[in-house]
This record gives C-alpha cells, sequence and structure tokens, in this order.
C-alpha cells in the first residue's frame, strides 16, 4: 500500500490566543493533484507552511511519505514550494539566484530547466533582482519549485501574478510532474485552475477540514458539479 504524500494527525497551531489550526486530521494522497480550498483565515498558508517545517505545530504530528516529520530538514530536498510571494536577495540576479540554490545542495544535481525555457524570460534573469516586474519574480517562483525534480510539490496561489501564457504554461507543467509520479498540494483562489488541475479537494474552514476526498465526491455530496458553487455550497454549510 502506497503511504500518502502528506498525513496530518491531530496539528494544532496557535499564534498567542489565536488558533490557527484545530486537531487537523488529513491524508493527502500520493500521485495526485490535491486542491487546498477555503476562505482568507482558514489556516491554508499555515497548513502549507508546518507541512515545509517552517511552523512548528504545538501539538499533533505530520508524516511525509509515511515518516513523521522530524527536527530536520532533509526532507525538503524532496520537495518543491512556491510559496504565494517569494522573497528573493534583491541585489542578485535571477541567474545567481538560481546558481545559488543550486550550490546549496553541496553536490552536482540534476535539474530540471524545461519550465525556465519554457517561460522564456532569461533576458530578464540577467538584471538584479529589484528591477523585476511582479509577474517575472513570479515566474522564477515558479521555475524554481519545479527545479530539482520534487515528488512533492507545494504550491501557493501559483498562478497569482502571471499572465495567461505563463500560467497556461505553469499549468501543463503540473499536469507533466503529476504523469511522472509526483504528488501535488495546490493553493488557489482561483476555483477554475482547481477545476482543471484538482483530482482531489481538502476544504479548510476555521481551521478545521470540512471537507476531503475527491471531485466527484464532492459534487455528490452537495449535488453541484461545477467547483465554484460546490465550495461556496460547503461554505454556507460551515457558517450555520
Amino acid at each position: 500500500m502506497v503511504a500518502p504524500a502528506i498525513e496530518a494527525r491531530g496539528v494544532t497551531k496557535r499564534f498567542r490566543r489565536l488558533e490557527v489550526l484545530k486537531e487537523i486530521d488529513l491524508s493527502i494522497a500520493a500521485g495526485r493533484v490535491t486542491g487546498l480550498v477555503g476562505p482568507n483565515a482558514s489556516g491554508k498558508t499555515t497548513l502549507m507552511k508546518a507541512v515545509l517545517g517552517l511552523v512548528r505545530p504545538d501539538q499533533g504530528t505530520i508524516l511525509i511519505g509515511g515518516q513523521p516529520i522530524g527536527p530536520g530538514f532533509a526532507y525538503r530536498t524532496s520537495i518543491g514550494y512556491m510559496p504565494q510571494a517569494a522573497h528573493f536577495p534583491e541585489n542578485l540576479t535571477g541567474l545567481e539566484v538560481l546558481r545559488l540554490l543550486k550550490d546549496l545542495r553541496g553536490r552536482p544535481v540534476e535539474t530540471d530547466d524545461s519550465l525556465l525555457q519554457a517561460l522564456d524570460f532569461e533576458g530578464e534573469l540577467r538584471k538584479p533582482i529589484r528591477t523585476l516586474s511582479g509577474g517575472t519574480r513570479q515566474k522564477l517562483n515558479a521555475a524554481i519549485a519545479f527545479l530539482f525534480h520534487p515528488r512533492l510539490l507545494i504550491l501557493d496561489e501559483p498562478s497569482a501574478g502571471l499572465d495567461p501564457i505563463a500560467a497556461g504554461l505553469l499549468k501543463d507543467k503540473v499536469r507533466v510532474a503529476r504523469e511522472a509520479g509526483a504528488s501535488v498540494l495546490l493553493a488557489s483562489h482561483t476555483l477554475s485552475e482547481l477545476e482543471e488541475l484538482a483530482e482531489d479537494i481538502v476544504f479548510l474552514l476555521d481551521g478545521r477540514v470540512r471537507f476531503q476526498g475527491p471531485v466527484t465526491r464532492l459534487a455528490e455530496l452537495t449535488g453541484v458539479r461545477q467547483l465554484e458553487r460546490a465550495i461556496a455550497s460547503l461554505m454556507l454549510r460551515g457558517a450555520r
């Protein structure tokens, strides 16, 4: 039996008096694209950061590929992460950032430059990052997420700030990665994007998992086939 790509057991996280995650139990299937949805302040970003070890849960356990996350970060070498807004050293060029990341691996490593080539912005990568537009920074952010052939991709609002052509290329890359066996956790407010890509849905509301399962089961539960309306139905039920 294949272990889930990500599993959370009783995960709780508080920031002072604010409880952001409340005894989260979930299982993200391996080799599938899972959409993570919910309104603002539902806990999506905190959950993703907990998986990455950027936030430590107050209680509970997170497992990657069946193995509990420990105090070290070696497991992150198999993860590609695209935050909603990446922060790069402003004085470096994009090419220097890419070179720095490769050097940090500590040994020669095979890289996937296909998205860099498809996005066709090498000329911009020769400029200092402080001079780049938000869209170009987001292209660099996307290319870095796929750079080291990750087995698990965590993408937070990946198409935000991208032009339609770049967004389409990114979605194509997600499909290719999934077909190659990668697992993808994709948080997005653009539900049409999830409708194209996601096979499973995790819906968070007020720090709790209110639904997790295949998109087809969500349609059966709500009686609505369109994802946007199905999620709206869940939100209305949760508000009652």
